[in-house]
Parts: structure tokens; C-alpha cells; sequence
């Protein structure tokens, strides 16, 4: 088995992925992520798409909102097309709308508002206090250690991300979670990333596809893969509040107001070492258990 990439060369990597190559007007091809996965995995797809809608934009306007749906699984072989239509460029606003797409169909379609910034009334609720420092808290590879059985994907795919779970995570081993409330999660690029504003927050688009969803299972001391579930993201909305540089650590603490119908929804918030409110995420997923699930014959 091929070394997995980690560090630097992991974030280069991942910085080659959202390196979208220019065809033509408004029309970008995304390079496949050499992950060994056979679906694409969310976050690529809504980072990538948020590259091309950016390199369409003046550079003066930042993102400020996205909203994407998934509407067919992507083919991790295969190359991406991102058409990006401009729907308008007012005197302090852009809005765009990219389109990703193979084999002809849509995989997933997303928004994007873009924002001068402005001077107005500023106000943020404060981060949650007494928890651990990041670099008191073991790596999430580390904590698989623990259980070679569940590495899972995480055995084979590069880790541009250093993720650190604050009390369990969806990967320990079924009965062994605790059920909490909150997912807390401190998280940074496990390298640096170059000084771009777009980068960054193209970055943490792609992470924040990679624990959102945990926190529904979260509430219920639930786990995925075996003797749990499996999910997959049904849509995904972000807003950027704040600059910030996604190689700094982050905390993104996440909660599930609702799960019904097969279908969870979380709500996450990422906040800066010192407290700053910097981006707001939601994202609603479908949860299938799997056949050796308890309550499942």
C-alpha cells in the first residue's frame, strides 16, 4: 500500500485539487483527488466549486454565503466540469451560481454571494470556554490507533486536515461513544497555505464537509460504519463572517437541533484561538443504518 500523504505534501496536494484548470469563459475542469474513493467526496466538490465562482469575481469582494445542494454521487476517476454563471455584479455585491457536472449531469449545484464589506454594527456570541488546547489532544490518526478495525478510509486517503476530536468521535468503536450534546472539533490545515483570502476559504469549505454531520450521530452515542450508520449530505450552507487563515487552529463546534425521517440536521460554528466568531455552517444529511446496527435483524 502507497504511504499516506500527510503534512505539507498532504496540503499540497490538496492545493493541486482546488488548482481548477481555465477552459473557457465561466467553464473550469477540477482534477480528481487521488484518495482511492470511489464516490467524490463533498467537500472537494463544494471547495472546488467555490474556486471557480471566486475566479470570476473582482478581487476586492469576498465570500460571504454559499449554499450548495448534492443531488447525484460524483465518480472519484473521473475529472469535474464547473460552469459558473454570473447572475449579477452590483455596486458591493456578486452572485454566482456554479454548476458541477460529469458525464453530462448535474452532481451538484451551489450559490455564492460575494461582499465588499462595509462598516456596520458588529456583535458575535462568545466561543465556549474550558476546553483543551489542539495541541493537547491527540490527532484523530492517533486516536484510531486504538482501533485498527475502524481506520476505515482514513487508512488509505492523504490528511491535509489535523482533526481533534474533543470527547468521542464518530469513528470509536459501536458502544464505546459517549452521547454529548455539542461535537467540538479543533481543526487546521496540517501545513501552510499561501496568503490568497479565497484559499483559505476554500479550504475550510472542504473541511467543514468532514465532521458536520457527526454531531447528529453525536446525540445519540452513535458511530459510523459498522454497528452504525452510513450518511450522505443532502445540502450545505456556509456563511463567512470574518477573515481568517484556515492554517491557524480552529474550533468548530457543532450541535443537531432535529434528526427525522432518516435525515439529520447539524449546525456548526467556527471560531479562531482567540474567540472570534469566523464562519457559520449547516448542512442536512441522510443516516441509514447499517445491517449490524443494534435493532437492525
Amino acid at each position: 500500500m502507497p504511504e499516506v500523504l500527510v503534512g505539507q505534501d498532504a496540503v499540497d496536494s490538496l492545493l493541486g485539487v482546488l488548482d481548477l484548470e481555465p477552459i473557457d469563459t465561466g467553464l473550469f475542469r477540477g482534477p480528481r483527488a487521488e484518495v482511492g474513493l470511489q464516490r467524490v467526496f463533498g467537500g472537494q466538490v463544494a471547495g472546488q466549486a467555490l474556486v471557480a465562482a471566486g475566479r470570476t469575481v473582482p478581487a476586492d469582494r469576498r465570500v460571504h454565503s454559499l449554499h450548495g445542494y448534492f443531488v447525484r454521487p460524483g465518480d472519484s476517476t473521473k475529472p469535474i466540469l464547473y460552469q459558473v454563471e454570473n447572475i449579477r455584479d452590483g455596486r458591493s455585491f456578486s452572485v454566482r451560481r456554479t454548476v458541477a457536472l460529469q458525464g453530462g449531469q448535474t452532481i451538484f449545484f451551489m450559490s455564492a454571494s460575494f461582499h465588499t464589506g462595509e462598516p456596520g454594527l458588529e456583535h458575535a456570541d462568545p466561543a465556549p470556554e474550558g476546553l483543551p488546547a489542539p495541541e493537547a489532544i491527540p490527532p484523530l490518526s492517533e486516536q484510531l490507533k486504538a482501533h485498527p478495525d475502524r481506520l476505515g478510509i482514513w487508512a488509505r486517503v492523504p490528511r491535509p486536515i489535523d482533526v481533534r476530536y474533543i470527547g468521542g468521535s464518530g469513528f470509536s468503536a459501536s458502544g464505546e461513544r459517549p452521547a454529548l450534546d455539542h461535537q467540538r472539533v479543533w481543526m487546521k490545515t496540517d501545513g501552510k497555505l499561501p496568503d490568497d483570502p479565497l484559499i483559505h476559504v476554500c479550504v475550510l469549505t472542504y473541511a467543514s464537509d468532514l465532521t458536520l454531520l457527526d454531531s447528529v450521530l453525536s446525540r445519540h452515542g452513535a458511530v459510523w460504519g459498522p454497528g452504525g450508520y452510513l450518511g450522505t449530505s443532502l445540502d450545505h450552507a456556509l456563511w463567512f463572517h470574518r477573515p481568517f487563515r484556515f492554517d491557524e487552529w480552529t474550533l468548530y463546534d457543532a450541535v443537531s437541533p432535529t434528526a427525522a425521517d432518516g435525515r439529520g440536521l447539524a449546525q456548526g460554528r467556527f471560531f479562531d484561538a482567540r474567540g472570534r466568531h469566523l464562519a457559520s455552517a449547516t448542512q442536512e444529511g441522510l443516516l441509514r443504518q447499517t445491517p449490524e446496527a443494534p435493532g437492525i435483524p
